[in-house]
């Protein structure tokens, strides 16, 4: 019996939020809204998007010894995530300086701060959490030699789920590990490199599942995501709904899909379960704070 149905291990940001009207080209300054201060990171985001929905759920990051580390954690603790391998000091808390359009749109630039020092060392000294965890989700706002040490640690039986976000090329040790590895557009491409070939989410699924993951998922905003593996190739439809802030929601998208296949769901109705608390969550503003309950989900 696990302790935890998700673990995730990844970043913790405090993310700074101004409305724009439209978003400045190179050398120019606009106007924007007064400044928000939320909690976020990839990896805090995800744990408190799967506690909301009723996951038992743990996260281990590192944050700094200040006011923005201090609102992170109450975050964390405010729904229900065990914080007990979240580390504090070594540097400030990272930050993510976010524009967000009319439209819901965003351009986000992160200051690593903390995360940068989630060391290997430190996701050794964690072994007792992966081997409570049925699944592990995992994002690249954090180290790769970390992220490596994550895969190194897994418990047997446990799943493994990551985001390359932002992207970066992967070593073999880490793609063949991923199930699924989830990527939008971007990333995808990032990931295939010099094999970006063919002009539809199919054909990237297919070569990304010769580099080794046992499973992918690709995001397709409005259009909803694709899911591969080796039992073929299936379109999951997003939900209609009118965004207002998309910051966050493909964190949202998932912690819910890393949730759901723990319990036994397959891909396709992992991912058509996250699509609906993804789309739930931008018709909210703000990250974390956008995100919905089981109810909430069900009720969309």
């Amino acid at each position: 019996m696990y302790d935890y149905d998700l673990l995730v291990v990844g970043s913790a940001n405090a993310d700074l939020v101004v409305g724009v009207e439209r978003r400045p080209a190179a050398g120019e300054t606009v106007l924007g809204s007064d400044l928000v201060v939320h909690p976020g990171g990839k990896g805090a985001n995800q744990a408190v998007a799967a506690a909301r929905l009723g996951a038992r759920t743990a996260l281990l990051a590192r944050v700094g010894d200040d006011a923005y580390g201090r609102l992170l954690l109450d975050s964390q603790r405010a729904a229900g995530v065990d914080t007990v391998g979240v580390l504090v000091g070594g540097a400030p808390t990272g930050v993510a300086l976010i524009t967000v359009d009319p439209s819901g749109d965003n351009s986000i630039v992160v200051s690593p701060g903390a995360n940068g020092r989630l060391t290997p060392a430190d996701v050794r000294a964690a072994g007792s959490l992966f081997q409570a965890s049925t699944v592990v989700s995992a994002q690249l706002e954090i180290p790769l030699e970390s992220v490596v040490e994550v895969v190194r640690s897994l418990a047997e039986g446990s799943r493994f789920v990551l985001n390359p976000s932002p992207p970066r090329p992967l070593p073999r040790e880490v793609l063949d590990a991923c199930d699924p590895l989830i990527v939008n557009e971007h990333e995808a491409k990032v990931i295939l490199g010099d094999a970006a070939v063919g002009d539809t989410p199919e054909d990237w699924a297919r070569i990304l599942l010769a580099k080794g993951p046992r499973s992918v998922v690709i995001t397709l905003g409005g259009e909803g995501a694709l899911v591969a593996s080796a039992e073929g190739v299936t379109r999951v439809p997003s939900v209609n709904v009118t965004a207002v802030d998309t910051t966050g929601a493909g964190d949202a998208f998932t912690a819910a899909l890393a949730w759901k296949l723990g319990t036994g769901a397959s891909l396709a109705d992992a991912a058509a379960y996250a699509a609906r608390v993804g789309a739930a969550a931008v018709t909210r503003r703000g990250a974390q704070e956008s995100y919905p309950t089981a109810d909430e989900v069900a009720a969309l």
